[in-house]
């Protein structure tokens, strides 16, 4: 298949994989880019070094394009875009923040740019700023959120309507035919997060990969709107943010709560009582732990499946 984002990129298949925080290293990222796809590594929880350390890995691991996602609102950005730039990357991914302030730069400095946004009026400012396409990101999606709680089958068309860069559908998105729906509404690639953390690739602790793949239909919430809304598994720590909002805690009171190094704790270090939980709705239809290459292949199979069976439905 070829279209605006394969072209963009220069991959195989229009399947993305989210730069997730203590999730996406170089390991998963160099997985999906082997199997044709896109992999992203996400630079959110990572020092500065640390990140030069997985792009380089990334590259020896891959001779097939790779990304970094970059929060524009987490410590150290200025080091970031620094490595990024000095280590050669050519396809950055931001988020959580205006694209305004680091689009040119790294446009000046031949790099692709994509920015996630969870609105059609972000989406054009993103165009504005000249990035290259983005990321429609639903309500659905796990992780850090829109507060308009705007569903991604209408959030993509509303972006799509708005914008005339490519957009990639995510939230909410684990299957070819979950893929097929975003495309019907007017994507040109889809970006998956939730399903590759349950994959042997993913950093994400055992234990946090077991919960995500034990979850079922409600077992998320989009929590902490007052601060950063996020979405996240239900465990103990939640309860308390719940309690918490639920009291009209004051804000000094929601971040002395969440403290430093929820997701760290809960994500990769698989405290699953006292951890932030970062995942998305479609956890519940996630069920086995399998390699990354893998759930490429079947997505898109499934995808071009489900491609065939509407070609050939007859129309009275």
């Amino acid at each position: 298949m070829e279209n605006r984002i394969t072209r963009l990129f220069g991959i195989q298949y229009p399947i993305i994989q989210a730069g997730m925080v203590w999730t996406a290293g170089w390991r998963l990222a160099s997985a999906v880019s082997n199997a044709g796809g896109l992999g992203l590594i996400g630079s959110g929880s990572m020092y500065p070094e640390v990140l030069r350390e997985h792009i380089r890995k990334c590259r020896a691991a891959t001779d097939k394009p790779f990304g970094v996602n970059v929060p524009l609102l987490y410590p150290d950005i200025d080091q970031h875009m620094r490595i990024i730039v000095e280590e050669g990357v050519r396809i950055v991914f931001t988020s959580g923040g205006s694209p305004a302030k680091w689009t040119s730069f790294l446009k000046s400095h031949g790099i692709t740019v994509v920015h996630v946004v969870p609105g059609a009026k972000y989406a054009v400012k993103a165009q504005q700023a000249g990035c290259d396409a983005v990321v429609a990101e639903g309500f659905e999606a796990g992780g850090h959120n829109g507060r308009e709680e705007t569903t991604t089958i209408c959030l993509i068309p509303l972006v799509c309507a708005a914008v005339q860069i490519p957009v990639i559908a995510a939230g909410g998105i684990a299957s070819g035919k979950a893929m097929m729906a975003a495309f019907a509404l007017g994507a040109e690639a889809v970006q998956i997060g939730t399903r590759f953390v349950a994959t042997p690739e993913a950093s994400a602790h055992p234990a946090f990969k077991q919960a995500v793949i034990q979850a079922g239909e409600g077992d998320t919430m989009l929590t902490l709107k007052k601060l950063v809304p996020v979405r996240l598994l239900k465990n103990p720590f939640f309860q308390q943010v719940q309690e918490a909002e639920n009291r009209c805690a004051s804000l000094e009171e929601l971040k002395a709560l969440l403290g430093k190094g929820r997701a760290k704790k809960g994500m990769f270090e698989g405290d699953l009582e006292n951890g932030e939980l970062e995942i998305g709705q479609v956890s519940a239809l996630v069920r086995e732990i399998k390699p990354a290459a893998d759930v490429v292949k079947e997505i898109w199979e499934e995808f071009c499946q489900i491609h065939q069976q509407i070609c050939a439905i007859q129309l009275e």
